[in-house]
């Protein structure tokens, strides 16, 4: 028997759509548990038929192998999804601790420059009060002159 073409696959492949479709995405979604992941994993599998049968060919059943394949889909999407969120926590202790060590330097800077501040401050109060007293000073020999 020769092999199906390529637009005989596609069209099997839109039969199988019409007509399985539904019984397949109700066997996902009991196995799954999650509507969204269902779908996407059934249209996944879906389209890998569509590039893969061309060339290994038509399976002797194309239900339970998409089935089949739609599984190991949303299984391959979950662990993805595994993967990104302990990379997240993994980046959020990242950042906050690049955070905190900001607020520590920060608060350093802020230290120091507060006590440099003050100590501007004292200058500028010893200034204030020696040409205070030395305006009276002079205001004082002015008087007695």
């Amino acid at each position: 028997m020769p092999e199906p073409s390529t637009e005989q696959i596609r069209e099997l492949l839109d039969t199988l759509y019409r007509v399985d479709s539904g019984r397949i995405l109700a066997t996902l979604i009991r196995l799954l548990g999650d509507f969204d992941l269902a779908e996407e994993a059934m249209h996944e599998a879906f389209a890998a038929a569509l590039s893969l049968w061309p060339r290994s060919g038509v399976p002797g059943n194309p239900r339970p192998w998409l089935i089949s394949t739609a599984r190991f889909k949303a299984i391959d999407t979950l662990r993805r999804r595994a993967r990104f969120d302990a990379s997240q926590d993994e980046l959020v202790r990242y950042l906050e601790a690049q955070w905190s060590s900001a607020e520590r330097s920060n608060k350093n800077e802020e230290d120091s420059l507060e006590g440099q501040y003050l100590e501007d401050d004292r200058l500028r109060l010893d200034f204030y009060l020696l040409s205070s007293v030395a305006s009276a000073g002079r205001a004082r020999c002015a008087h007695l002159a």
